[in-house]
């Protein structure tokens, strides 16, 4: 049996901490703190939830852009030294992530589903980035999914 995207991370916490490396250990706890958090949102009538790798991703992918709206802002502002330390974090993160699309295969993807909702125009953007979204989630970075859909639309 293969182990859940939540177990694999805490094995890999524990490994990073006995190998003292610090910045591993940093990352990897924030996301099982957050993991923990969003286990705690998610229960009901108090009852316990297991972590789905579902959560576990949804979790990864938001620290993913959060790391990477961060080192735009520090590479904007000229801030190299935190930028770097954000590229290192945003490495360990995205190792967990599954595999990311293509901007080939987004491209088809956005083709497909603007051929299906008959959409014409930027008015139409809502309706495909909604059903676009699902298809991808996890597996693409929104912001090219939205600068794909803008080109095909504009």
């Amino acid at each position: 049996m293969t182990m859940s995207l939540y177990e694999t991370i805490l094995s890999d916490l524990k490994t990073a901490m006995m190998a003292r490396d610090e910045l591993t250990t940093m990352v990897l706890r924030s996301l099982k703190a957050a993991m923990l958090e969003k286990e705690i949102s998610a229960r009901t009538d108090g009852k316990a939830i297991i972590i789905t790798d579902e959560m576990a991703t949804e979790v990864i992918v938001k620290a993913a852009k959060q790391r990477r709206d961060s080192l735009t802002q520090y590479t904007d502002a000229g801030r190299e030294d935190l930028a770097d330390i954000e590229r290192k974090e945003l490495a360990i993160i995205e190792s967990y992530l599954p595999e990311q699309l293509s901007k080939e295969e987004i491209e088809a993807i956005v083709d497909e589903v603007i051929s299906k909702t008959g959409a014409t125009s930027m008015r139409d953007m809502g309706k495909v980035m909604g059903a676009i979204m699902p298809k991808v989630k996890g597996k693409a970075d929104g912001n090219l999914v939205n600068q794909v859909v803008k080109e095909r639309l504009g």
